[in-house]
């Protein structure tokens, strides 16, 4: 099982590396967050360099099934959040495989 990683552990991190207090990263977090939320509510691509880009797709609507009762509905067109990673990123997490995977994994579950 992957370690998820939170707001409250992201706002902890920043708060050990530069001198503001918890309330003012907590501020700046919670504004970043509501200007990405707004950009793509405008429809707006986000372009953040060296980690990725948002944007919508529209999903057309499609004839689906209900997969608990097998009752077909009809879905209507929406909006979906996409993301692509910038090549810094895709640089950062290029080689890690299965293993080394596991082997976070179960280092992380023995330090819990």
């Amino acid at each position: 099982m992957q370690k998820k990683l939170t707001k409250a552990e992201i706002v902890e991190n920043i708060f050990q590396k530069i001198d503001v207090n918890k309330r003012e990263i907590v501020t700046v977090i919670e504004s970043l967050f509501e200007e990405l939320k707004s950009a793509l509510q405008e429809n707006r691509i986000i372009e953040l360099r060296g980690f990725g880009t948002f944007e919508v797709h529209t999903r057309l609507g499609r004839k689906a099934r209900n997969p608990k009762t097998g009752e077909k509905v009809n879905t209507t067109a929406h909006g979906v959040v996409f993301f692509r990673a910038g090549q810094e990123l895709k640089k950062l997490v290029w080689d890690l495989s299965d293993e080394d995977m596991a082997n976070r994994h179960a280092s992380d579950s023995a330090g819990e």
